[in-house]
């Protein structure tokens, strides 16, 4: 699909970085894992790397495992989980205005039936 010579050009590139940086990644890693034959590996190493976890950590949790409470988005408790108003009224800000639209003419329209069933003709 993408056939353009924009992209094209940035895959060529993106091509060309890698073959240049693979040589400097594979020294990096092979000094991390300890295969240059010195064998001691320290934690500061690794954590340039990759994130470090004790086990005492996961261990006390294990229904968490990686998620951090910066890693998820925390929904507010307050807010109604079917309309997605808070307790003042207010959508999200991440919600499209088009959505809120059509999630307030829904509640207006449940609203309504509700109200007109009791009335008589």
């Amino acid at each position: 699909m993408a056939k353009s010579l924009r992209s094209k050009w940035k895959r060529k590139m993106r091509a060309e970085k890698r073959k240049k940086n693979a040589p400097k990644e594979l020294a990096r890693l092979k000094s991390i894992l300890g295969a240059d034959g010195s064998g001691d590996i320290t934690m500061n190493d690794v954590k340039e790397v990759a994130t470090v976890v004790s086990c005492e950590k996961l261990k006390q949790n294990p229904a968490k495992g990686d998620n951090d409470d910066a890693s998820y988005m925390d929904i507010d408790k307050k807010r109604n989980k079917n309309t997605l108003l808070n307790e003042h009224g207010q959508y999200p800000l991440w919600m499209h205005p088009r959505h809120r639209k059509k999630l307030k003419r829904q509640l207006k329209n449940k609203r309504k039936s509700k109200h007109s069933k009791g009335l008589a003709r």
